[in-house]
């Protein structure tokens, strides 16, 4: 006698109050943005006034040309630079984290695990306390005032091998190797057919963060980027900041300018992260 198929589960619709709740963090996580764009289309004399403006006003393209036009800023070069720091730190620890990640959890090789528990330990050590040493390495190389010394440090993330270890241990399974292994696949073989995609959700993720950090990365380019025609994106913001006279509406619209590429990045990869973290969760 076959048992009666399980009820599936009741999902609790939200009252009230859950729905004044989300309704109150969406309006405080997206006011900042709006409150920017609002900053950035008006002139000066009416961002100083009081009470404020809340409605964008129509000074935001000439504000834009003044950024833009600016030369001690470089916005665009910045831009250029960033893109580079950014993407290039981007590929290369979603990579390597993936490598290793594949390693630390489907290999077995002698001293494993204290190689894993010292990469976890650079994790807690703040960056702050490996600037002098990093600063003293990059006038060694002669990199300063180089966008290879703010690429270079920060090529392979300890938290980016531990994501990916944690995801191939749980979205892998063993027999999957080993039945690559069975049809002759070499350990890259696997590695680069069986589970890097199967690694997509998690690096997709692991991509986005990083991403954003070293697009919003300052202290470090900061210090090594002396050279003000040679900027980042952070490090143009900060020379339109540092002005006599601080221009708050082409401050602000220079922050607009450096915001858009990260909504455009997340607009684009934000459907793929999603669909597949649920492919993922379907095939558990």
């Amino acid at each position: 006698m076959t048992a009666a198929p399980a009820a599936p589960a009741r999902v609790r619709r939200g009252g009230p109050l859950a729905a004044a709740g989300l309704v109150a963090a969406a309006v405080l996580s997206f006011f900042p943005l709006y409150w920017m764009v609002v900053v950035a289309s008006r002139t000066n004399d009416v961002v100083y006034r009081w009470p404020p403006a809340f409605l964008p006003g129509g000074n935001l393209g000439e504000n834009v040309r003044r950024v833009l036009a600016n030369q001690d800023a470089a916005i665009l070069k910045g831009i250029a630079n960033s893109f580079l720091v950014a993407g290039t730190i981007t590929v290369s620890t979603v990579f390597f984290g993936a490598l290793a990640g594949f390693a630390f959890a489907k290999l077995r090789f002698r001293g494993r695990h204290a190689l894993l528990l010292s990469i976890l330990l650079t994790m807690m050590v703040p960056i702050q306390l490996g600037i002098l040493p990093l600063y003293i390495m990059m006038i060694k190389f002669g990199w300063l005032n180089d966008i290879k010394a703010v690429i270079a440090p920060f090529l392979i993330s300890g938290f980016g091998i531990f994501l990916m270890r944690q995801y191939t241990l749980q979205a892998i399974p063993d027999e999957l190797i080993e039945a690559g292994r069975v049809d002759g696949c070499s350990t890259w073989r696997v590695f680069w057919h069986i589970v890097l995609p199967g690694l997509r959700p998690a690096a997709g993720v692991l991509g986005l963060l990083t991403f954003m950090q070293h697009w919003n990365e300052f202290f470090w380019p900061f210090i090594v980027l002396a050279d003000p025609g040679n900027p980042t994106v952070q490090i143009s913001l900060h020379t339109l900041n540092s002005a006599y006279h601080q221009d708050l509406s082409q401050i602000f619209a220079g922050m607009v300018i450096a915001t858009v590429p990260l909504i455009v990045i997340f607009i684009l990869f934000f459907r793929q992260i999603i669909s597949g973290i649920m492919e993922g969760a379907l095939k558990q």
